[in-house]
């Protein structure tokens, strides 16, 4: 419990809501986001990698996950990107029908890869992810289960 405290802390990783019952399921994030952005912009544009569609915690449905450097506002790419990275939402789909957003990570990229026969995110963060100033991008491997993610290891 105390790694996914400190995961949390570390990455800016913030739970949609308290709780998963509370939270009112979306019928389909792509669509959210982009009407969200549709009201915050005059013109808005977006990339073919705004959202990527895959199943990240190994349950058979097919989740979604949001860049927000991937869709221009005003003219803008990616106003919300910081020399951090750029926010990252990720949603899980249920199988009653529609989807909740489990996390929210401002990174720079990431990797899905399989390691030891399990399915895991390799995200490229700000070095102060992993105690460093400068210097190469902080790697920080995570996996979904069930509803939370996982700090496997840093480096």
């Amino acid at each position: 419990m105390k790694i996914l405290s400190v995961f949390a802390a570390l990455l800016c990783l913030t739970a949609a809501t308290p709780a998963f019952a509370q939270q009112q399921l979306l019928s389909d994030p792509e669509i959210y986001e982009k009407d969200h952005f549709r009201k915050q912009c005059k013109t808005v544009e977006f990339g073919g990698d705004f959202i990527t569609r895959m199943d990240i915690n190994n349950d058979g449905l097919i989740d979604a996950i949001s860049n927000h450097g991937a869709y221009r506002c005003d003219g803008a790419k990616g106003p919300a990107c910081n020399e951090e990275g750029c926010p990252y939402n990720f949603y899980l789909q249920v199988k009653e029908g529609g989807y909740f957003m489990i996390a929210t990570a401002r990174i720079f990229s990431y990797d899905f890869i399989k390691r030891f026969g399990n399915m895991v995110f390799v995200f490229k963060m700000a070095p102060k992810y992993c105690d460093r100033t400068g210097g190469d991008p902080c790697e920080m491997t995570v996996r979904v289960r069930g509803t939370k993610f996982v700090t496997i290891s840093k480096k």
